[in-house]
């Protein structure tokens, strides 16, 4: 191949004519930007990818997918000059199969194995005809070493048919010709057809985004020092786009400010907006790209937002494609799915909305608050319909939706509402109690308190029972802003006074109710005087003339306030007790506070409480109650969006735990990956920190186990309670099993509340496993006493099951299998499986006589029995340790689980709705094939085999 890379003509197969030139240019990758920045963990990637016959990296623009595989190439190539350097073709548009073939022959003839006849692989200059390709592939298949072909921007092929001869070969050369091919959308490839076969890697935007230490390498090679924080910022702004980090790189250069800088990054700059423009945007259909602009007025987007903000009914269809094809937008894997679009390509779409008529712009918020209103969204309804300057219906919003909006998360962008006008605000206070909640979720906590003083100044001309539902609504704003500046305190006070503003059971109407004298009255906020004197002083109110009154048909005249108010401070002090370690308090707080949301009809209240009890029921262990709760906040629709991802969380962290106590790992693991969001709290953090833990133990990484632990502690460190106690009791467990018994009982006994049940069970654990029975046995607390049933369940079954094994070891055959059995009607109705499989060595042998003495649960326990046996390590269940000579038929060994039990040949004949004889018969079989004379013995021969 010349040097000069201008071009090449190919040389043509044996009797076919040569073809026209080619450019060398498209035969071996541009010159590497500079600075390049190695990423060793991509460069893996591709070489594990090209084991298999495609690997697949798919992106938008600039995300860096030629680079990484011309410096991939190059690596390949110095690592070992001897071999031929992987085959490059750089695709244009307008390739078709002739022109494309062209190219596909000069890169193969250029990776020829060393000495061998180039007419070995006759590969012809154009589309290759059927005995062409048989040909061609038998000669790849004989190779000695693969074939590694890139295609670069493959995506412009837009004739299927172009590569119909390549995927041929990828069928029929025996996995010799690899293809690493690079794209953006619609690639032509049977990308499902190799998916479903294994034969395909995928690399996609996620992985080729820079991780934080390679943004670090980025700005370093191009001589930019910028503290640690900034790169995590910078890293945030661009999601990891390569493109946006090379041009950021090289404008902070001579910045003065390079913090500042990176925290004003946007679409306003030049390079950027160029680069999204003529590089993103530039190719899409009209269609598309009108759907991301209007779209984006809204931080995310379903199809049935879609659909109100375009009238385009085939919205769903394009927003699929353009996050699957193009990339442009990021799913949330949710049902309806939520996408969201880049922030950076989100802010230039925003300002092209921006430069849209008024009202024009006026009408896409209005649209966005109608559908919000209308699917539980009321912060995000509030936010636009501000936006808009509809300001009637912002007030009603707020009126109507306060309690959905105490618990909603904020944090959205997009432009600041103006402020009403003066006149407005007159005619309407409440517009801004409506305007201090949005701008507290948006967290301006200065422009929110302006806007409640500005409130409070109308407050007096209110009437009955207006004034008082004011005092309300302004309590409930003071709560969200001490909530969102997380001050507990504050939030306490909050809760207190609001409750204090409860209308009483004997409100003489619906529409004007009184309110109870406050309890408490906290610290003075920003508006407290009016709101104490509005609840203290509401029978020596008279409506001025004039003055406005609630009408009757008022859609703000609601009959739900009192459980409204239930509903928001209950949780409020629910979150606190949670947040303090109170697992007692936060699960009767959330179980009273979400009974009053569901007789409100609040269902993001709703979720708030339910995911969060579900957690405290799992690890009370009620793991039914926690089951159903869990599941069902997770069919409540706020779960849509990205909005309530966290409440979510802990939805998905409660199947985790009910899964991990089931003894379902895989179970248990992919419903921690889905709790993932809610991980910055404490208490879920800990949780699941703990559940990892478990499981990373039961696999037998005792050492990761124990980092998990340590980790989950220190997220917990502080604030004491249960949970505290019982991570102490699972990382003292720990270290007992690692043989470390003098740490284990300095965290078992070192606490002030070692007589806790899980510490006090654990210590006697450590006793029994460090060889000293009798010590076991004096410090476990006794689990059948009364008192034991406020016991946590799994701690409760640990101490029965710890028991047991030590009544067997001090002989007593009898206490050991009645504790047992007790045990197993405890977890039976949960269906607790763990404390079994996972107990002390010496638990199977007490479950099998038990099934010999007669059980209730016997096929429980028979399938406990095969169960201990995989987690001691002792095999696989149903492998036999010597097969028979006359293997047992599927209903023979139906039949021999049945002989476990204490069932008469006729009950098992009932069990199977077959005739006795039929049970006789097999059981006969079943005897001469085990070499037994009675049940027992055929039972025991079984055990031995692993049959049962």
């Amino acid at each position: 191949m010349p040097d000069d890379r201008s071009t090449v003509r190919t040389a043509g197969a044996v009797g076919v004519p040569a073809g026209p030139p080619l450019l060398a240019s498209r035969l071996t990758p541009a010159v590497l930007p500079r600075p390049v920045v190695l990423r060793p963990r991509l460069a893996r990637m591709l070489d594990e990818g090209v084991t298999s016959p495609v690997t697949l990296v798919r992106a938008p623009a600039g995300w860096g997918k030629t680079t990484l595989l011309a410096s991939w190439r190059q690596a390949v190539t110095e690592a070992d000059p001897d071999a031929p350097a992987p085959a490059w073709i750089s695709v244009e548009a307008g390739d078709d199969s002739d022109r494309l073939w062209s190219y596909l022959a000069a890169a193969l003839r250029s990776v020829a194995d060393p000495g061998a006849d180039p007419a070995a692989t006759p590969v012809p200059d154009r589309a290759p005809r059927p005995d062409e390709l048989e040909v061609l592939a038998a000669a790849l298949a004989a190779r000695e070493r693969p074939v590694v072909l890139i295609l670069d921007d493959l995506h412009r092929v837009t004739d299927p048919a172009a590569l119909a001869g390549l995927e041929f070969l990828l069928r029929h050369t025996e996995q010799r010709l690899r293809v690493v091919a690079a794209g953006r959308a619609g690639l032509p490839l049977a990308v499902h057809r190799l998916r479903l076969a294994g034969e395909l890697t995928e690399i996609g935007p996620g992985d080729l985004a820079f991780t934080a230490d390679e943004v670090a390498d980025l700005l370093t090679a191009h001589g930019v020092a910028v503290p640690a924080a900034a790169v995590e910022r910078l890293r945030g702004r661009t999601e990891g786009w390569a493109a946006a980090l090379r041009i950021a790189a090289l404008g902070l250069h001579g910045q003065p400010d390079p913090d500042r800088w990176i925290s004003q990054l946007g679409a306003d700059q030049p390079e950027i907006a160029g680069y999204l423009r003529e590089e993103v945007l530039a190719g899409l259909d009209p269609a598309d790209r009108d759907l991301l602009r209007r779209a984006a007025v809204t931080d995310t987007v379903c199809a049935g937002l879609a659909v109100a903000l375009t009238g385009d009914g085939d919205a769903e269809g394009r927003l699929g494609a353009l996050a699957a094809d193009a990339g442009l937008l990021h799913p949330d894997g949710g049902r309806p799915v939520w996408y969201r679009c880049h922030p950076l390509l989100a802010d230039l779409l925003y300002r092209e909305v921006s430069r849209l008529p008024a009202e024009e712009q006026r009408d896409l918020h209005l649209r966005a608050a109608s559908w919000y209103a209308g699917n539980s969204r009321p912060a995000d309804a509030l936010r636009h319909a501000l936006v808009a300057g509809d300001w009637t219906r912002a007030t009603d919003l707020f009126v109507t939706g306060w309690p959905e909006l105490a618990y909603d998360r904020g944090g959205r962008t997009g432009p600041v509402p103006a402020p009403p006008p003066a006149e407005a605000v007159s005619r309407d206070p409440e517009l801004a109690l409506a305007c201090a909640a949005q701008r507290a979720l948006d967290g301006d906590g200065d422009a929110a308190h302006r806007h409640l003083r500005l409130a409070a100044g109308h407050a007096r001309a209110l009437p009955e029972p207006r004034r008082s539902r004011f005092a309300r609504l302004v309590v409930a704003v003071e709560l969200t802003l001490a909530r969102l500046a997380d001050d507990p305190e504050a939030v306490r006070a909050a809760a207190a006074r609001l409750l204090a503003t409860r209308p009483t059971a004997a409100s003489p109407t619906a529409a004007s109710p009184t309110v109870e004298e406050p309890t408490a009255v906290a610290e003075p906020a920003v508006v407290e005087a009016t709101v104490v004197e509005a609840t203290a002083g509401r029978h020596a109110l008279v409506a001025p003339d004039g003055g406005a009154t609630v009408r009757a048909d008022d859609p703000r005249a609601g009959t739900r306030d009192d459980a409204d108010v239930r509903a928001v401070a209950g949780t409020a002090s629910a979150l606190l007790a949670l947040d303090a370690g109170d697992l007692a308090g936060a699960a009767s707080g959330f179980a009273a506070a979400l009974a009053a949301a569901r007789s409100a009809g609040r269902p993001r209240t709703e979720l708030v409480c339910a995911s969060r009890w579900a957690l405290l029921a799992a690890l009370r262990g009620e793991l039914r109650a926690a089951e159903e709760a869990a599941r069902a906040a997770l069919a409540l629709p706020p779960c849509q969006g990205w909005s309530a991802q966290l409440d979510c969380g802990y939805a998905y962290l409660a199947l985790a735990l009910v899964a991990l106590h089931r003894d379902q790992p895989a179970e248990a693991e992919a419903n921690l990956a889905l709790a993932a969001s809610a991980n910055e709290e404490a208490a879920a953090g800990a949780v699941a920190g703990w559940c990892r833990a478990y499981l990373r133990g039961d696999e037998g990484d005792l050492a990761v186990a124990h980092r998990l632990l340590v980790e989950a502690r220190s997220r917990w460190s502080g604030r004491g309670g249960e949970l505290d106690v019982r991570l102490r009791a699972a990382e003292a467990d720990l270290h007992s099993a690692r043989g470390d018994v003098a740490t284990a009982r300095d965290l078992a006994n070192g606490h002030p509340e070692s007589s806790a049940p899980p510490l006090a069970v654990a210590a006697a654990r450590v006793e029994l496993r460090a060889g000293d029975p009798r010590a076991a046995a004096r410090l476990l607390p006794d689990w059948s006493a009364p008192s034991s049933a406020d016991w946590p369940l799994p701690v409760r079954l640990e101490a029965a099951l710890l028991d047991a094994v030590l009544a067997a070891r001090s002989g007593d055959g009898r206490r050991a299998g009645r504790t047992v059995e007790q045990a197993l009607d405890l977890a039976a109705p949960d269906g607790y499986r763990r404390p079994f499989t996972r107990a002390e060595p010496g638990l199977r042998d007490l479950l099998a006589a038990h099934l010999d003495s007669g059980t209730a649960h016997w096929p429980t326990v028979s399938d406990l029995v095969r169960a201990v046996e995989v987690s001691d390590g002792r095999g696989t269940p149903g492998v036999p340790v010597a097969a028979l000579d006359e293997p047992l038929t599927e209903r023979e060994l139906t039949i021999l689980r049945y002989l476990q039990s204490i069932l008469s040949n006729v009950e098992i004949a009932a069990e199977l709705s077959v005739s006795v004889n039929t049970v006789k018969t097999h059981v006969r079989n079943i005897y001469r094939k085990l070499d037994a004379t009675r049940r027992r013995d055929a039972v025991r021969r079984a055990r031995q085999l692993r049959l049962i």
